[in-house]
């Protein structure tokens, strides 16, 4: 998910290009605001911390652009790109990194568990949205064994 910070600072495209060009398939995107209880549903890990209003009235002040990626090791690979939360500890080359501000504005949410993904897919999207096909280089880059 790219967030609030993400979408009013105009760099969805870069980041998105970032997967694009790592080999990453986009099998699903939506614009969506936030609601309370989404948010709330979304981030129920962390209800309990003092920064958790902060972090609700963030989220829920613009768009995110959600999005499914598809690839080997999908979830490990985006995470490491993505880099650690905090941005100033994320290294350059990372896009928390090169485009994070801080903590709380760091551009990007990625699923830390193929269970989560699984989880925060079926939160955000209906089965016919996410979509099934096949890239042109897929075949050449993953072979016929590895597509997954």
């Amino acid at each position: 998910m790219l967030k609030p910070d993400a979408v009013t600072r105009g760099l969805c495209g870069r980041i998105l290009s970032r997967f694009e060009t790592r080999g990453f398939k986009i099998v699903a995107a939506k614009m969506m605001r936030f609601d309370q209880g989404k948010c709330e549903e979304h981030y129920a890990h962390l209800k309990d911390k003092p920064f958790f209003p902060r972090l609700v009235e963030f989220i829920c002040q613009t768009p995110v652009l959600t999005m499914v990626l598809e690839g080997k090791d999908a979830v490990n690979q985006v995470r490491e790109m993505c880099g650690p939360t905090d941005c100033g500890k994320a290294p350059a080359g990372t896009i928390r990194g090169d485009f994070g501000l801080s903590i709380q504005s760091n551009v990007i949410h990625a699923s830390d568990s193929l269970e989560t993904a699984k989880q925060e897919i079926a939160r955000f999207f209906k089965p016919e949205e996410l979509m099934d096909y096949v890239t042109l280089s897929e075949p050449i880059v993953y072979g016929e064994d590895e597509r997954k």
